[in-house]
């Protein structure tokens, strides 16, 4: 495969995890997995919460992937990278910006990172399984804008 093609691949798939955090987090997460989900709108007790045993299953996703398809260079690699490279910046905007899991001083003048949080924030507003909005993650509507 050419070069192109594998940026193309992963980056596509980066793509694709964003619609796909959309969807299970909403008809998943606040569905039938919200015995998981239910620890990460509650007030936190340690560093861990049951819900980071979905991104660890991610992670293993991803290695597979990696792993599986790096001695070849096939698309497996690819979507592993993509899927990693996803979960890369869900660490860092969701557990570090928004909900600073890494304690930091550093307040945000982005528009962009600003309206993140405040959908976020809007997200958890309520604590229970529903009502809910915004679930995305890297995609935040414009209503959400700090005027």
């Amino acid at each position: 495969m050419l070069l192109i093609q594998h940026i193309f691949l992963t980056t596509a798939i980066f793509a694709f995890m964003e619609a796909w955090a959309w969807f299970s987090h909403k008809y998943l997460l606040h569905g039938p997995l919200w015995f998981i989900h239910r620890s990460h709108h509650r007030q936190r007790k340690s560093w861990f919460e049951w819900n980071d045993s979905v991104s660890l299953l991610y992670a293993a996703l991803a290695g597979f992937l990696i792993f599986k398809g790096a001695p070849t260079g096939s698309w497996h690699l690819d979507a592993g990278l993509g899927i990693a490279l996803y979960g890369v910046f869900y660490f860092l905007f969701h557990d570090i910006i928004i909900h600073q899991r890494v304690r930091y001083k550093h307040p945000f003048k982005n528009a962009y990172v600003r309206r993140l949080i405040r959908a976020h924030k809007q997200h958890h507003r309520h604590g229970e399984k529903n009502p809910g909005e915004a679930y995305g993650f890297l995609f935040a509507h414009k209503k959400y804008s700090v005027k």
